[in-house]
């Protein structure tokens, strides 16, 4: 046997395992000068210890007495390494693809099928969520001057027992505002809505618009909106 390879193996054992002279003495109870003098090859641990050392870093008597690993030891390693690396990988595959596929946003145009209006919105989706837009009501009706106390658009969806109400918009101000007006500032956004794109059809949503005049009274426009198909 080489006590001189046998050292440098020792050593770089206790390197990779992140142990000084001093760790490595009291783990086999002995004195840091024993450790030195087993590095340096002048010196070998009894069998005990030697066994001790085959247990704790996973390695054959025959490997110490070598000083270094058999061919098949290190082919013994190096397939759950591989195994390991190759989980990691697909984990991160997994993992981008996922995150890109819940980015990876659709879009479909609402439109006014009301000849009064023009309206341009649009409904996002992912497999994950779904978020609508309007930003752009325009009244191409008859001439419109009334002023009106109070106005507020809302965005409904149509239910078979009742109508719910989605998001709304409500004028501001405290001055009497003209329908087209108040219209240039409606925006309504749902950034998170719980069903997807698939479950609206034509007229399923639709805008109410409660315009309320001088005297109190309320003049509502209902505006259907149609929805370019989503795709099942």
């Amino acid at each position: 046997m080489d006590q001189e390879k046998f050292g440098k193996f020792i050593k770089e054992l206790r390197i990779k395992n992140n142990l000084t002279q001093k760790q490595m003495a009291e783990k086999y109870h002995v004195t840091y000068q024993a450790v030195s003098k087993w590095e340096t090859g002048k010196n070998m641990p009894d069998n005990l210890v030697l066994k001790q050392i085959s247990e704790d870093f996973h390695i054959s008597l025959e490997e110490l007495y070598n000083g270094s690993r058999n061919a098949s030891s290190k082919k013994k390693y190096l397939l759950p390494i591989l195994f390991l690396l190759f989980f990691v990988f697909l984990s991160f595959l997994f993992f981008y693809l996922h995150s890109k596929k819940d980015h990876d946003f659709q879009f479909k145009t609402l439109s006014a099928s009301c000849e009064n209006f023009n309206i341009s919105g649009t409904i996002s989706y992912n497999h994950a969520k779904t978020a609508i837009y309007i930003t752009n009501i325009e009244y191409c009706g008859e001439e419109e001057n009334e002023e009106y106390e109070q106005i507020e658009c809302i965005l409904y969806e149509k239910n078979q027992m009742e109508d719910r109400k989605i998001n709304s918009y409500q004028y501001p101000g405290t001055k009497p505002i003209k329908l087209e007006e108040f219209l240039k500032e409606v925006t309504i956004r749902i950034d998170n809505y719980e069903k997807s794109c698939q479950d609206f059809k034509d007229d399923t949503l639709f805008l109410a618009i409660n315009a309320t005049k001088k005297d109190n009274k309320i003049i509502t426009y209902k505006i259907p909106l149609k929805l370019e198909s989503c795709p099942i």
